[in-house]
C-alpha cells in the first residue's frame, strides 16, 4: 500500500531524518517509536504532503505521491492537541472535512452516524465539544479522522495529552477500532507501552534512522542494541 524509500530532511544544517524507508500494508498498524526529536511527527507530515522530502520519494501502490497535494492524497492525519473546534458540537466538527470534500447531506449524516457508532459515542452528536472529557475529545477526533473513509490513517501521539490510566484504556480502545476499520495506520508515540499494546510491528526511530523493525514481541525479546 503506502512505500517510504530512503527519505532525507535536515533541520538547521543537521540530518533529521537519513534514508529512512518501510512499507505499510493493508490493515496494518505501524508504530513509530521514538523520542521526542527523533524525526517521528516530520516523518508524517512529508507522507501526509505538508513538507516535502529533501530526499527520497513516498509511493502509493507503488505511484509516486510527489507533486500530489496533502487534500489529494485522502490520508487522514490526527494530532495530539486535536484541533477540534470549540464552537461547533461532535457532529459538526466530525463532519466538517465531508462538507469540505462538498459530499451530499445524506451522506454526510450517515457517515457521522456510523461514525460515532464505531468510537462508542451515538449519542454525542449535539454535545458540545468543550463539555467533552479529554479521552471523548480524543474519541471524537479520531471518528473525524477516520469519517471521511482515509486510505491511510496518521496518527501524532494522539494520547499524549492523557493522563496514564486513561492511555492505557484508551490504547485498548485504538488498537479496537484500528482492527475493526481495517485502515492501514503509522501510529507515532515516544511511550513503549503505548506502542507494544497497538502495533502489528514496531519501528524503532533514533537520531533520524530505523534501528530495528519487528513485531513488537520480537523486538521485545530480541532488541539489536542499548537504544532499542
Amino acid at each position: 500500500m503506502l512505500t517510504v524509500e530512503n527519505i532525507e530532511k535536515s533541520y538547521e544544517g543537521k540530518p533529521l531524518l537519513n534514508k529512512v524507508s518501510f512499507a505499510v500494508e493493508q490493515d496494518e498498524t505501524i508504530c513509530l517509536l521514538g523520542s521526542s526529536g527523533s524525526g517521528k511527527s516530520t516523518l508524517l507530515r512529508i507522507i501526509a504532503g505538508l513538507e516535502d522530502p529533501e530526499g527520497g520519494r513516498v509511493l502509493w501502490k507503488g505511484n509516486d505521491m510527489a507533486g500530489t497535494p496533502a487534500h489529494q492524497r485522502h490520508f487522514g492525519l490526527m494530532f495530539q492537541d486535536y484541533a477540534l473546534f470549540p464552537h461547533r458540537n461532535v457532529a459538526e466538527n466530525i463532519a466538517f472535512g465531508l462538507r469540505m470534500q462538498n459530499h451530499p447531506q445524506d451522506e454526510i449524516r450517515g457517515r457521522v452516524k456510523n461514525a460515532l457508532e464505531t468510537i462508542n459515542m451515538a449519542d454525542f452528536a449535539d454535545r458540545k465539544v468543550t463539555e467533552l472529557s479529554g479521552g471523548e475529545q480524543q474519541r471524537v477526533a479520531l471518528a473525524r479522522a477516520l469519517a471521511p473513509q482515509p486510505r491511510l490513517l496518521m496518527l501524532d501521539e494522539p494520547l499524549g495529552a492523557l493522563d496514564r490510566s486513561l492511555r492505557e484504556q484508551l490504547s485498548t480502545e485504538l488498537r479496537r477500532i484500528l482492527r475493526d476499520t481495517k485502515v492501514p495506520a503509522i501510529y507515532v508515540t515516544h511511550d513503549q507501552e503505548e506502542a507494544f499494546a497497538i502495533a502489528d510491528r514496531l519501528l524503532l526511530l533514533h537520531d533520524g534512522v530505523i534501528l530495528q523493525s519487528g513485531a513488537p514481541h520480537e523486538i521485545y525479546h530480541h532488541p539489536k542494541n542499548v537504544w532499542v
